[in-house]
């Protein structure tokens, strides 16, 4: 008897200690590389634009920084971009170039928890929907004729579809490989590092979920673009490689079937993750151009 209980306590013991560290690593990011104004002023030549360092506050007082580059011949449109996980503004320099010859301004900031921007933690855009709001508001405020559209990778993309509940101003959005909960993307992750059944991971997660509720307040089940775009008139292009392995394809199709009507899905053979620009190329470029053209 004895010796089962102490099995079930062992048991739960490491259950415990399992989840709190993989979501502590889920919401803090270890290594938080700076941006560098030095890959600011290259995009900036080499496209003939010019750029500024901007910044706004969140509505829980962290300091969000980004930089907001003007093409030589505007169209009268801005692209907010949003970068992945672990990720900086830099990371979404290729996805500026190309705007930027387009026409289009690009606002790059770093996510909470990320580069140069404040925030200690991550968490897969409950706060980081409202920043993009913030984000929003700012670019209205100081530049007020401008279209605003938006444009996202992996983590970014999810945050970007979030947003889409409470920012309905963007007339048109570009989201690649987003997840579609945080908690199936969890178990996705978890799998993919043990090689065990997704659904065995369901205790780690959920005690995890109740760690970060009672530590930090986060009801990580919010983390759902899933719930964001079943009710969105915004229109989305979704954009998933069909290799993934990271976030994989299923998440994509799962948001386009809640809500075809406002959400077009273009599966790229072959690509991994946030890998369809390097497979499909110029293709690519026409696409996500043209997306926000056919939308004024």
């Amino acid at each position: 008897m004895w010796r089962v209980m102490r099995l079930i306590i062992a048991v739960l013991a490491g259950l415990s200690v399992t989840s709190v560290v993989a979501t502590e690593n889920a919401l803090r990011i270890p290594e938080r590389p700076r941006p560098q104004p030095a890959d600011a002023d290259a995009l900036a030549r080499g496209t003939g634009s010019t750029w500024q360092s901007v910044q706004v506050t969140s509505d829980d007082g962290v300091v969000l920084e980004a930089w907001l580059f003007t093409p030589r011949t505007p169209n009268g449109s801005t692209v907010l971009l949003l970068h992945g996980v672990a990720d900086t503004r830099t990371g979404m320099l290729e996805h500026a170039r190309y705007l930027l010859l387009g026409g289009f301004a690009v606002l790059d900031p770093d996510l909470r928890g990320h580069g140069s921007s404040g925030g200690a933690l991550t968490t897969y855009g409950i706060n980081e929907a409202a920043d993009v709001q913030r984000w929003s508001d700012w670019l209205f405020a100081n530049r007020p004729s401008e279209r605003q559209y938006g444009l996202g990778e992996s983590l970014g993309a999810a945050i970007l579809l979030q947003s889409l509940g409470r920012e309905p101003r963007f007339r048109a959005v570009v989201a690649e490989c987003p997840f579609a909960t945080f908690e199936e993307v969890a178990s996705d992750r978890m799998s993919q590092f043990s090689g065990v059944w997704r659904p065995a991971f369901w205790p780690v997660i959920h005690t995890g979920f109740l760690y970060a509720r009672v530590r930090y307040g986060l009801d990580l089940r919010q983390a759902s673009p899933a719930a964001a775009v079943r009710r969105t008139n915004v229109p989305i292009l979704l954009i998933h490689g069909t290799s993934d392995t990271h976030i994989p394809l299923r998440h994509s199709r799962e948001l386009h079937a809640l809500n075809p009507r406002a959400i077009e899905l273009w599966e790229v053979p072959g690509a991994e993750h946030v890998g369809a620009m390097a497979i499909a190329g110029d293709s690519y470029v026409q696409r996500v151009t043209d997306w926000f053209r056919s939308h004024p």
